[in-house]
């Protein structure tokens, strides 16, 4: 039998599959998210998340140094403050937790890139992203609120905000604050594709974020649809968000590739809690082997068409490149 074609010639050897590799992935585009809380001494393992813990502002030194000797410069800060009320006053307190935490690590680690998420959640005593009325959030009421967040969080160091709340018009809002207040080159990387997700159960422990009754499926998206992803996608850039994101990744890869094919800014996603939760618990069993299914997980975004990947497993990423096995 002759075959001309033969798609195996390009498999032979290690050096020959890396040659004509299709996804290439760095270091510069990973972002590792973490947990700080008010206290001292802390380092406290998240029962929900084995491996990941919630640091206080002077022990975050430690995971922070950890990460930028593998070589991961960018971090997100989420917040879990002492004090919750009803507004989620301690979102944008300049002295609440995020802020301390900016402050302190732009002093110690100055080569960071440090960026926070904006929503109310971990600071309401009722859960919910935004400020109520009744058992509804108020949208229009929740944005100046959250713009006063993006504001303190910029003017306490951090180099870029990234809403996550869903409230219609919040880039808009948070965009305005920033350049009336001479913030005209902090970026905005909005969770614009966010999804109403069982994914985020071992989050909502980490951060004690649940809402005390209801659901978020006001705000966040169906999971069922996806065009209104791209429009959410496009509002958001018209907005002024200067990066989109995807959130989750590993069930919603089809959104990263729609949402790519639709914008002409950067495209993140997020594989959240639970996506990693379930690596970690079939590790345990036994049924799976880490390091290959985070590589999967991890090209399998990048393949899907996102510039930018937010995970836990930054530092296992880094490490896996550094072998060569992915990159």
């Amino acid at each position: 039998m002759e075959m001309l074609k033969r798609p195996r010639r390009l498999r032979g050897s290690e050096v020959l599959r890396k040659m004509v590799r299709e996804t290439r992935m760095d270091k510069a585009s990973l972002i590792y998210p973490m947990f700080v809380k008010e206290g001292s001494g802390i380092i406290e393992e998240i029962p929900t998340m084995p491996g990941q813990f919630r640091y206080s502002v002077d022990t975050q030194g430690e995971i922070l140094s950890r990460l930028q000797d593998a070589g991961v410069k960018n971090v997100m800060f989420f917040g879990i403050p002492d004090h919750k009320d009803e507004v989620g006053s301690g979102a944008y307190d300049p002295e609440g937790i995020v802020q301390k935490a900016l402050r302190q690590a732009k002093k110690d680690f100055p080569e960071m890139y440090l960026i926070t998420d904006v929503c109310m959640c971990e600071y309401t005593s009722h859960g919910h992203c935004g400020v109520l009325c009744g058992h509804d959030v108020d949208n229009d009421r929740t944005l100046e609120l959250l713009a006063k967040t993006a504001l303190s969080h910029v003017e306490a160091g951090a180099d870029m905000v990234a809403p996550s709340d869903m409230m219609d018009g919040r880039v808009r809002a948070i965009r305005e604050m920033l350049d009336a207040n001479g913030h005209y080159t902090a970026p905005i990387m909005s969770y614009a594709v966010k999804y109403a997700s069982g994914f985020y159960g071992p989050f909502r422990d980490a951060a004690g974020s649940a809402p005390s009754f209801g659901d978020r499926k006001s705000y966040q998206m169906d999971f069922h649809n996806s065009r209104e992803g791209i429009k959410e996608a496009l509002m958001d850039v018209e907005e002024g968000a200067d990066i989109i994101m995807v959130k989750p990744a590993m069930a919603y890869q089809d959104m990263i590739t729609r949402v790519r094919d639709a914008v002409n800014v950067p495209v993140a996603a997020y594989s959240v809690s639970g996506e990693y939760a379930m690596v970690k618990a079939g590790v345990s069993l036994g049924y799976i082997e880490e390091d290959r299914i985070i590589s999967e997980m991890a090209v399998g975004v990048y393949r899907s068409g996102a510039d930018i990947y937010l995970t836990y497993f930054a530092p296992e990423i880094a490490r896996l490149m550094d072998e060569g096995r992915i990159g």
